[in-house]
């Protein structure tokens, strides 16, 4: 397996993006946002996890982030796509969700080439994974996370898109803390 876009060194802040399988739309629905959002918190407060700027759209996800070392970050990340996965699965089955035939189908035959057995796949393997390597560079990637929702009409201002930092740096009421970078 590759490892050019893998977080491999420990204490180093990365900007991640994970991805749906098949680009599904699945954060369409409020209680699919929140489990993110509550996975998120439980690696800040269980696992280490350090964000810095965040944006989830609706079939994916932007982090810039780094573990304090408790965990990697590729172990941070593999257990909250596993989680996620099957609180997502959950969701789909128990609320109403007009695509749920049309979903489960979809993830379910996602899994049916791999070797190990699994019901459903949700998220696309892996993660994509870049080093920081400026100041610069941080500001870029922040940006470019803040935009995600501006670029996509979602939003005209990238404060008024909920599910992103962005309203952490406008500070404003927002649904996960971050570790704010001045941006000066």
């Amino acid at each position: 397996m590759s490892t050019k876009y893998k977080a491999l060194d420990i204490d180093q802040a990365y900007f991640i993006t994970i991805t749906t399988v098949g680009w599904v739309d699945v954060f369409t629905r409020l209680s699919q946002k929140m489990v993110i959002i509550e996975s998120l918190k439980y690696c800040q407060a269980q696992k280490g996890l350090s964000i810095f700027a965040y944006c989830l759209m609706s079939n994916h996800l932007h982090i810039f982030c780094r573990a304090d070392g408790k965990y990697t970050l590729s172990e941070i990340m593999r257990d909250f796509k596993k989680f996620t996965s099957k609180k997502i699965i959950e969701t789909i089955q128990s609320e109403p969700e007009s695509r749920k035939e049309w979903m489960l189908d979809y993830f379910k035959k996602s899994c049916e080439h791999l070797s190990r057995e699994q019901k459903f796949k949700v998220w696309q393997d892996g993660y994509h994974a870049e080093e920081v390597f400026s100041n610069k560079w941080i500001k870029e990637k922040i940006n470019y996370i803040h935009q995600n929702p501006v670029k996509q009409k979602i939003v005209t201002e990238p404060e008024h898109y909920y599910f992103s930092s962005a309203r952490n740096y406008a500070e404003l009421d927002n649904p996960l803390d971050v570790f704010v970078v001045f941006m000066g």
